[in-house]
């Protein structure tokens, strides 16, 4: 049961906290939306900064949650409060596939392979230095 509640919690916060994230991102990056074909043509998708910041941080997060919880002498319900419940609620796999198709509709061939080489190398590395970090401590 307690796992069910720190997932839920958790998981609601993650979920607040990506809208955040990307309520920021549109609201600043609104004014430099490119349109195609001039004023009067449709709106360019931006580059999706958001979606790659809070799968980045998702993945650090997932890496750290691993060894952070036991070093903490935590139970297997706080790994999985932060692993699937913040992480989960923070990251967004469907945002960041939409936005690479949206990329590659726009033909912006370059801009789509960036979003998902970024999003996977940065991803895995973030990954990587969550459980190096908690390791090395």
């Amino acid at each position: 049961m307690i796992t069910a509640v720190l997932v839920g919690v958790l998981g609601v916060t993650g979920a607040l906290l990506r809208f955040g994230i990307d309520s920021w991102f549109a609201h600043h990056s609104s004014r430099r939306t490119v349109r195609a074909g001039g004023q009067n043509g449709p709106a360019r998708l931006h580059w999706p900064w958001a979606t790659l910041l809070v799968n980045v941080a998702g993945c650090f997060i997932i890496g750290a949650a691993h060894g952070l919880t036991a070093d903490l002498g935590l139970g297997a319900e706080w790994q999985a409060g932060l692993a699937t419940g913040l992480a989960g609620g923070l990251t967004t796999f469907s945002s960041w596939t939409t936005a690479t198709v949206r990329l590659v509709a726009e033909e912006r061939l370059g801009s789509a392979a960036a979003n998902v080489a970024a999003n996977l190398v940065l991803g895995l590395a973030a990954a990587a230095a969550g459980i190096a970090l908690v390791s090395w401590g």
